[in-house]
């Protein structure tokens, strides 16, 4: 469901309410941009120049796991093997974009709609992934549903090497350069759903996915 123009009647009720007009004029948009480059970041750890490697150390980290594969056609047998080898479903769901991928050349039975249960692995790709926490940016749309990569059990998703930034900082500079506005959601995704909410024991897949599973395309 888009809820795009919802959005856009709740923030013109906002704006009215402030004896503003319904939209913002291109002067208040230039102000918000001026606004943006004229205050500096906080300060941030240094990047290495390889921000695959880092995207890497770090992903591993939140128990995410990791293949890398040199072409996006490498992908499915990728997918397959990663499934096959922890014994999990050769069924999937995954979003719209990744249909011209050859998945039953490699196995697997996959359906381009969003899930109707919990039981199902998820394939994904992403807008873009950051270094620095190892974390993937997904954005929500039509064909890049978000609950692809939230309600199944198993998310995997391709990670273009070109798309690793070094932070949410570059993501969200990414988002403006390439969007013309933000998308109904932008999900962060750091490795698979836990909780410690419980005599503070860490306890996966409580909220979400059990597992995530990166294929980095180095030549994507």
């Amino acid at each position: 469901m888009d809820t795009s123009s919802a959005r856009r009647n709740i923030l013109a009720r906002i704006r009215a309410a402030q004896g503003r007009e319904p939209e913002p004029a291109a002067a208040e948009r230039e102000a918000a941009a001026d606004y943006l480059a004229r205050h500096p970041r906080g300060p941030r750890p240094e990047m290495p120049a390889d921000l695959t490697a880092r995207f890497i150390e770090e992903a591993l980290k939140l128990a995410t796991t990791v293949d890398t594969v040199q072409t996006l056609n490498d992908v499915p047998a990728a997918a397959h093997r990663y499934l096959t080898e922890h014994a999990l479903p050769l069924q999937a769901i995954a979003w719209q974009t990744l249909q011209d991928l050859r998945w039953a050349d490699a196995g697997l039975a996959v359906e381009f709609r969003k899930p109707q249960d919990s039981g199902v692995v998820g394939l994904t790709g992403c807008f873009c992934a950051t270094a620095e926490t190892g974390t993937l940016v997904l954005l929500s749309g039509p064909q890049t549903y978000a609950s692809a990569g939230l309600l199944p059990e198993t998310h995997i998703a391709i990670v273009p090497a070109s798309r690793i930034v070094a932070g949410h900082e570059e993501a969200f500079d990414l988002i403006r350069k390439e969007r013309d506005e933000l998308p109904r959601a932008v999900n962060f995704v750091s490795g698979p759903s836990r909780t410690g909410d419980i005599e503070q024991t860490i306890v996966l897949g409580a909220h979400g996915p059990y597992r995530v599973h990166v294929i980095i395309v180095k030549d994507a």
